[in-house]
């Protein structure tokens, strides 16, 4: 039997569950009368889903410390390690903390109070809706443009 078959596909199972878990909490949270009023709720949470998977390791759902890390890292605001434990405290409730829980995230991220971690990430994303709105797309070309 070739290991690497039953790797792949052990681990397609377990993203598989990851996904089913992610969606079951993402229904939980569009469910919840708390955020009934809350915008294009289902396009967030997906995309929050999404973000998930890229920035934690293997097939859990929380992002740790180096996941956090390269998550700003990616945005071009690197941190320094008291930073990131500091935010990672702040959303998931505690200094003993040392990971956030997809749970966590969506409650920052949906909820009133502004963790640092949730100002960065609204700031960031609305820096870049005003960079696509900025940006012309270039002007046509015609054959008589050509050399």
């Amino acid at each position: 039997m070739d290991n690497t078959a039953q790797g792949g596909k052990a681990y397609g199972l377990l993203k598989a569950q990851q996904e089913e878990k992610l969606d079951s909490i993402n229904e939980a949270f569009l469910s919840d009368p708390t955020y009934a009023e809350e915008e294009d709720l289902s396009s967030k949470l997906e995309m929050f889903k999404t973000h998930l998977h890229m920035f934690c390791l293997g097939t859990v759902n929380f992002i740790d410390l180096m996941g956090l890390k390269r998550m700003l890292e990616k945005l071009g605001l690197a941190k320094t390690h008291l930073e990131l434990k500091k935010m990672m405290a702040e959303v998931a409730g505690g200094p003993s903390k040392d990971t956030i829980s997809y749970n966590d995230f969506l409650n920052m991220m949906l909820g009133k109070r502004n963790a640092i971690l949730k100002l960065i990430l609204m700031f960031e994303g609305m820096g870049k809706e005003q960079e696509q709105k900025d940006v012309a797309p270039p002007p046509r070309k015609t054959f008589s443009d050509l050399p």
